[in-house]
């Protein structure tokens, strides 16, 4: 039984936003959304067949007041370059994942709080200090952390993305899936070795981003030593739900400032504020960039804050519905199903 909502809303921060969708039978397109629950088929509108969201923030700067225009006269119905009749209603259309990127950028470890929770729920049994003395001192660490240290930052897989209202598949060998919500920063032009100062120069816009991870195989068991599997525990096909929609920096008055919110069948597992971030966006976006290069359409995935299925001792398994909300960004909707479950 599908759990998809009837229609996806174009409920965000600004005057439009971008996705990615498509007519039953017809191939994706880059749309521009409006408010008001219409999209226009971008192809069209900037007159180039072969239009991707990625190839829009190739070409941001340039095309930025462009969209603006288009999304201005689309919500008055007086568009005259792409014509009136090209908007279509968002209702109907299947909703993607709003953007392919070459490479994702992902940190950990992130969220104070989350941190803080984590380290107490993996404490040795014999640690003789108490629980409220564990997590001061636990505290104290991650506020020195985030004044001198770096952020803590690794790569993803573009083939784990999916959409925002699509089904994720549980591999039968994921013992302990979990939900991570994250808010996502997508990259408007090509950073490289870009300072912390500059580094929102760079910065298209946002989106949402639920970077699952199998808790059970973060950590290599055969040698200690190795360290964190981020491949086997993250990236598995469908792990990285993505959009719906990517809001241009623009229309976010503060990306410091936003509520991150993740319910499991209707019930609230994370609540948080972007606030509660040890590494803002421009650290984390400067750090990246030290060592590669950024690239137009990439993403810059900004850790998950407290509240995960560790937290709760209950994690994902078949049926289980999550609804997940960054404010300004919209929501999405994702159903678990387990690997060959019918």
């Amino acid at each position: 039984m599908s759990v998809k909502p009837a229609a996806p809303s174009a409920s965000f921060s600004g005057p439009f936003a971008l996705g990615t969708l498509s007519a039953p039978d017809q191939a994706p397109f880059p749309g521009l959304v409006v408010p008001e629950g219409r999209v226009l088929d971008l192809r069209s509108a900037l007159g180039d067949p072969a239009l991707t969201t990625r190839r829009l923030f190739e070409r941001w700067d340039e095309v930025l007041p462009r969209l603006g225009a288009l999304a201005a006269n689309g919500a008055t119905d007086t568009d005259t370059a792409a014509g009136v009749d090209a908007w279509r209603p968002l209702d109907g259309l299947r909703v993607h994942a709003p953007v392919e990127p070459r490479q994702i950028f992902q940190s950990g470890a992130n969220y104070r709080q989350h941190v803080i929770d984590l380290e107490l729920a993996h404490r040795a049994p014999d640690d003789p200090r108490t629980p409220e003395a564990a997590r001061a001192e636990i505290a104290e660490v991650m506020d020195r952390r985030a004044a001198e240290d770096l952020p803590y930052v690794f790569i993803g897989l573009p083939s784990a993305i999916t959409g925002p209202y699509d089904d994720v598949v549980l591999p039968s060998w994921a013992e302990q899936p979990d939900w991570e919500l994250e808010l996502a920063v997508v990259v408007g032009k090509p950073a490289y070795r870009v300072s912390a100062s500059e580094a929102l120069t760079h910065v298209a816009g946002y989106t949402i981003a639920n970077d699952l991870t199998d808790r059970a195989t973060v950590f290599r068991r055969d040698m200690k030593a190795i360290g964190t599997d981020w491949l086997r525990s993250k990236n598995a096909p469908g792990f990285t739900p993505l959009g719906p929609w990517i809001v241009p920096a623009a229309s976010i008055a503060d990306p410091g400032d936003l509520r991150v919110t993740l319910k499991l069948n209707g019930e609230t597992m994370q609540d948080e504020s972007t606030e509660d971030m040890l590494f803002g966006i421009a650290r984390l976006v400067s750090y990246a960039s030290q060592t590669a290069q950024l690239l137009p359409g990439d993403l810059v995935l900004t850790g998950s804050p407290a509240g995960n299925g560790m937290h709760w001792g209950r994690l994902l398994r078949d049926g289980d519905v999550m609804d997940g909300s960054i404010t300004g960004l919209g929501a999405q909707r994702t159903r678990c199903i387990a690997q060959g479950a019918s």
